[in-house]
């Protein structure tokens, strides 16, 4: 374990270091991506500024929301782009060479690339998240703090699950699919409005199938103390809801054992 990540951490240098060799690039890149979501954010506020809440969330609350899966995606995007990355590897064979050495093929796509222009996103879901923070009143204690961060450190798991997921399904159609994005992407506008606005078999999809409301709504939902009608057990079922994440990824490791099983090579 030790060793592999002194692996990891050998291979996020390398990366950091070849993109650091155009600093422009990167920030321009990464202002550019803070841009594009300030401006998803100002159509937030729009909207609350029109109707004054959705089903009765304030812009705050959102925006507790918004922030939590923002960095969650944002940090997911930052570590796992070699697996955003992995259908190309198919096609050409460069996959061979991943498996001819002796480390994890999963460790080997994760030190693929740290995506340094990914950070514009999250310097703005920090701010976000910041905001309504301070704005909402939270009583704010360990505990709660502690079941903020693992939130997102769940809604991380999920995002590079759900990468693994869109990698693994490549040994099969060679191809990308794009309707993953409706889970990946649409997963994070999805996230950034309560679940109780969605129809009941979204609210399951995005709870059962894709634990989004455990990394997300759940939580926000205990951090904020709101209790709504529920078995008595609901309160420590929202605490424990960051687990989804993690259970997930366990989970997409395991297809992706399988899908290295069935892959072929090209013989390139």
């Amino acid at each position: 374990m030790g060793d592999g990540l002194r692996l990891y951490l050998r291979f996020v240098a390398v990366s950091l270091r070849a993109q650091l060799q155009y600093r422009a690039s990167v920030i321009m890149q990464a202002l550019g991506l803070l841009l594009i979501t300030v401006i998803e954010y100002v159509g937030v506020w729009a909207l609350f500024e029109r109707f004054g809440h959705i089903g009765g969330w304030t812009l705050p609350q959102v925006a507790l929301l918004y922030g939590m899966v923002d960095v969650a995606f944002a940090l997911s995007e930052t570590i796992g782009r070699g697996f955003d990355a992995f259908p190309s590897m198919v096609t050409s064979g460069d996959f061979d060479r991943l498996l001819v050495r002796p480390r994890s093929t999963v460790l080997q796509l994760l030190g693929q690339e740290l995506a340094l222009r990914r950070l514009g996103r999250l310097v703005q879901g920090v701010a976000v998240l910041i905001w309504a923070a301070t704005v909402l009143p939270i009583a704010w204690s360990p505990g709660k703090l502690l079941l903020l961060l693992a939130a997102i450190g769940g809604g991380v798991c999920l995002f590079i699950g759900l990468s693994i997921v869109q990698a693994t399904i490549a040994f099969w159609t060679v191809e990308p699919l794009e309707f993953m994005n409706a889970f990946t992407h649409g997963g994070v506008e999805t996230g950034h409005y309560p679940l109780t606005v969605y129809r009941s078999w979204f609210r399951k999809l995005f709870t059962f199938v894709i634990p989004l409301a455990c990394v997300n709504y759940l939580p926000a939902m205990a951090i904020l103390d709101m209790h709504p009608a529920g078995a008595p057990g609901a309160q420590l079922a929202r605490w424990l809801a960051p687990l989804g994440g993690v259970l997930f990824l366990l989970a997409s490791l395991q297809l992706w054992k399988l899908g290295v099983r069935k892959y072929v090579s090209t013989g390139s």
